[in-house]
């Protein structure tokens, strides 16, 4: 079957039930940018007419030596006729939850924008952004923004669309800032009242892929007390270890009365095409519950 003729990424993984829980992006800290106008398949580096490659490049360079992910986002609808480049800084490590943003005159500034988000104010956000990116692939398009126009429809001011986020296979996907919160399937779910819970503090287990700035298998190991427990507030279940034995691995997560220990077996999938695009099959990581009880 040629790839034009492919059942689409996100079709298959619902097809083959894949799992979401401890699949979320890396990303401890992010740096968003707003590039207005159509993405190639690179935001930064192959969308010429709305920033020069050079310059894109040099930004990503500079972000990613910081240890931060950078992505591009635009407001969903009609692109404004005089581009704006806000940028977001967000810190999405446990504890030190935190989010600035600022605005420059030209791309180029973008260079000198400090990245302790000092040039900028304190976010109060959150920053709710749904992967768009059509040109990286086409289960983005589709479902992304029809998510995006649900969860805009009414959370206008927080609502962004962005470039890749990772995941394909699980499109629509929503990155929630600053806790890092990664989210799958979200065209499939009232994408809405994911972000009403948020506002409440809360998450929905089912759609969390997990939190970006967590190891897989704290995030892992996190969906299955949720999942057995119910406990679905965001500050929840912080982890206190993790310990990586011959073929298991320890997660012990903070609880109000007493901690849980969460045993994790690592397996590899079948091999599988992980986005649209993709020309060969690859297996990805899967994490099994061995055992869960108190630590």
């Amino acid at each position: 079957m040629t790839a034009g003729k492919r059942i689409p990424c996100s079709d298959q993984s619902l097809a083959r039930n894949d799992p979401m829980y401890g699949t979320a992006s890396a990303g401890a800290r992010w740096m968003l940018v707003e590039l207005s106008g159509g993405w190639g398949p690179s935001a930064f580096l192959q969308s010429p007419a709305v920033i020069e490659p050079g310059l894109g490049r040099a930004i990503c360079r500079r972000v990613e030596a910081a240890g931060f992910r950078i992505a591009a986002i635009r407001r969903p609808g009609r692109r404004p006729a005089v581009p704006r480049w806000r940028w977001f800084i967000a810190d999405a490590r446990e504890g030190t939850e935190a989010m600035f943003a600022g605005e420059v005159a030209a791309p180029t500034d973008l260079l000198e924008v400090a990245l302790d988000g000092s040039d900028g104010q304190p976010y109060d956000g959150p920053l709710v952004v749904v992967c768009a990116h059509g040109k990286h692939d086409q289960c983005c398009a589709v479902r992304g923004r029809s998510a995006t126009k649900a969860i805009a429809q009414q959370y206008p001011e927080l609502t962004w669309e962005c470039s890749h986020l990772g995941g394909d296979r699980f499109a629509a996907t929503m990155l929630i800032l600053p806790e890092g919160l990664c989210y799958g399937r979200v065209d499939t779910a009232d994408s809405a009242e994911l972000v009403r819970l948020y506002l409440d503090g809360r998450l929905h287990n089912e759609f969390l892929r997990g939190r970006t700035s967590l190891p897989h298998a704290v995030q892992a190991a996190q969906y299955f007390v949720r999942k057995a427990t119910g406990e679905d507030h965001i500050a929840a279940l912080s982890p206190l270890d993790v310990r990586h034995d011959d073929h298991t691995i320890r997660v012990i997560l903070a609880g109000p009365q007493q901690h849980t220990e969460v045993v994790l077996a690592e397996q590899m999938s079948d091999p599988l095409l992980s986005m649209c695009r993709a020309s060969t099959p690859g297996r990805v990581r899967t994490f099994t519950l061995v055992s869960m009880g108190p630590a």
